[in-house]
């Protein structure tokens, strides 16, 4: 397993792959590249929100890429900040293979570049992270802490998800992978919401709380009855959306 274990975490949808055209017709994104620390190119959509409170960058899960987003995409347009998504390594138009360093390291480098675009300011900088994404999120925060952060769907540690997943194998002892986002999180001072599915059969709604719990305040978890692992932001609809965009209004009013 330790051999292969990339492929056991990582479903990139490599460039053909996807639905851009369709998406860029309907979302307008601007097209933007940057380049990691260790020279990897990535791909990036930004969506501009006019006179826009904040910006959301966007951390996704471990498949696809940013085209299969739209729908989310479109939705938190709707809250009247700007959003920035973009692909890790090996995924969509993003060079390279991904890995567990690499990934950390696509999140430094994006949300260094977001700052740097006009209109976004680095105290108004908000992260949102998805499932592996969350782990991601976690981890640029440790380096680049926002003004608020929002995981969903999101777990403890990739040995907790090896555990359930794979109850009958010595995960804890084969693993390299760590994605330990409970450990980083204890040393992370920034406001929380999370939200996970009750219904969620990818990542056990327990694994989300259990990282929530060694997270220092403020913070939140709110539950979205019934939603499985991506249908977060379908089942939750409006009460969702509008938990998003209190918790990020609340404090980027309160900035001068």
């Amino acid at each position: 397993m330790m051999i292969f274990e990339e492929k056991f975490i990582f479903f990139p949808a490599v460039y053909p792959q996807g639905i851009y055209e369709s998406e860029q017709r309907a979302l307008q994104p601007e097209d933007h590249w940057f380049t990691t620390e260790d020279s990897v190119k990535l791909h990036g959509w930004f969506l501009r929100s006019e006179d826009a409170m904040g910006t959301l960058l966007m951390f996704h899960g471990n498949a696809g890429n940013l085209s299969h987003r739209g729908e989310i995409l479109r939705r938190l347009r709707l809250t009247g900040f700007n959003v920035f998504i973009f692909d890790y390594r090996g995924y969509g138009k993003s060079e390279g293979g991904p890995n567990e360093e690499g990934v950390y390291a696509d999140g430094r480098a994006a949300a260094q570049y977001v700052t740097s675009l006009a209109g976004v300011e680095s105290k108004r900088l908000f992260f949102l992270g998805s499932s592996l994404g969350g782990a991601v999120a976690v981890d640029v925060a440790t380096h680049q802490p926002p003004v608020g952060m929002i995981l969903e769907s999101t777990f403890s540690s990739a040995q907790d998800v090896a555990a359930h997943a794979y109850p009958f194998l010595p995960n804890r002892f084969l693993l390299r992978t760590r994605f330990d986002s409970e450990s980083k999180i204890r040393n992370l001072h920034v406001p929380l919401l999370f939200f996970h599915g009750t219904d969620d059969s990818v990542i056990p709604h327990r694994l989300g709380r259990k990282l929530f719990d060694a997270a220092n305040s403020p913070k939140q978890f709110i539950d979205i009855i019934g939603a499985n692992h991506n249908d977060m932001f379908l089942i939750g609809g409006e009460t969702y959306l509008r938990q998003i965009r209190a918790f990020c209004l609340q404090l980027s009013s309160s900035l001068p």
